[in-house]
């Protein structure tokens, strides 16, 4: 009997545990990639630049390696920038000279997320499971990179390191850490910078940027902002004399709007874009899906011409603080990187 019992006690745990883990599991599928990378991003960063690379050559149908040349991962930017997926990336003058140098490029990882605050600022790259981390080492020896004693040290290169390759390189990437475990390389100008980047990660915080970033799902590429960034990089001010006149006129005639505290906007796998603002209150979200959803379907002031003009507006939604756009971007139109910048109305404060 006693044998009986502890058999059963024994299962029980195994159950327990396959359950926990089936829960981890679940809990991770539910979050977006780009939501799980937001975490390692700087607690300081203010706006946040995300590619989705294995999205974008799968909605290419790009078939590129780690063998493909310089020439043929220009020729798949070129084709992304054509389709409006990566106006978000650090990555793209660097592209080529990178996949044919140092092992890494859009064509092999798996995504690319671009932090920028006070403190400075990243490029964190997500890498593939099978990606090949000893290869990457042993070419960053090769074109002179100092490495670091530690496995997840920092490989000093410099700006000048830089220079010398065949063709040009962003300063983000002068120098670089490799997390294995964490399945993470990342980059910076500043080497002091990239050292604390693991104790300065925002982790699960929970603000208004988490809030647009959870509402964009899987976005193939996005421009994220904090709400004071938004305010002042999309708002009406430094729109001329007169487009600020005429946007107070229909913010007005549309009810009003509330200060965000997160925005986004991203491009879709399919072609759509959506657009996610956070705001302080539910109510304010309600308030402002109506007239933020007028403002949308109107006149562009600083932009030129209308909003109708570059998309048409569906379904606007609000959900506790958030209220999310969706739009169909008008054939021949670049609506993420035309409206990533201000001044846009329906985004103003």
């Amino acid at each position: 009997m006693r044998r009986r019992w502890i058999l059963l006690l024994v299962l029980a745990a195994l159950v327990v545990s396959a359950a926990v883990v089936v829960g981890w599991r679940l809990r991770s599928e539910d979050r977006s990639r780009f939501s799980a990378a937001l975490a390692w991003a700087p607690t300081s960063a203010a706006r946040f630049s995300w590619t989705d690379w294995a999205g974008v050559r799968s909605e290419l149908g790009a078939d590129l390696s780690a063998s493909s040349s310089g020439s043929e991962v220009d020729d798949f930017l070129q084709d992304a920038f054509d389709r409006d997926l990566a106006s978000t990336t650090a990555l793209d003058a660097s592209a080529p000279t990178i996949q044919e140098q140092l092992g890494f490029s859009p064509a092999t990882i798996d995504w690319e997320l671009f932090t920028q605050g006070k403190d400075g600022a990243l490029v964190i790259m997500g890498l593939p499971d099978d990606f090949d981390v000893a290869g990457l080492r042993e070419r960053l020896r090769t074109v002179g990179f100092e490495e670091p004693d530690e496995a997840d040290g920092v490989w000093s290169g410099g700006v000048d390191l830089l220079e010398g390759l065949d063709g040009p390189v962003t300063p983000e990437l002068a120098a670089l850490q490799i997390d294995e475990e964490d399945g993470l390389l990342v980059g910076s100008d500043d080497p002091a910078f990239l050292e604390q980047r693991a104790d300065l990660a925002r982790g699960d915080h929970e603000d208004g940027v988490s809030d647009v970033v959870d509402a964009e799902g899987p976005a193939l590429s996005a421009s994220v902002a904090t709400g004071d960034q938004a305010c002042s990089a999309l708002a009406m001010t430094d729109a001329d004399p007169a487009d600020r006149t005429r946007a107070s006129e229909l913010v007005a005639q549309a009810g009003g709007v509330h200060p965000l505290t997160g925005f986004a906007i991203a491009a879709q796998p399919g072609g759509d874009v959506r657009v996610a603002m956070a705001f302080e209150t539910d109510d304010q979200a309600r308030e402002d899906a109506d007239s933020r959803s007028k403002l949308a379907a109107g006149p562009a002031p600083g932009q030129g011409g209308s909003f109708p003009e570059r998309f048409e507006l569906g379904k606007v939604v609000a959900t506790g603080r958030v209220l999310t756009m969706a739009m169909k971007p008008v054939e021949g139109t670049f609506v993420l990187s035309d409206l990533s910048s201000g001044p846009v109305l329906f985004a103003t404060c």
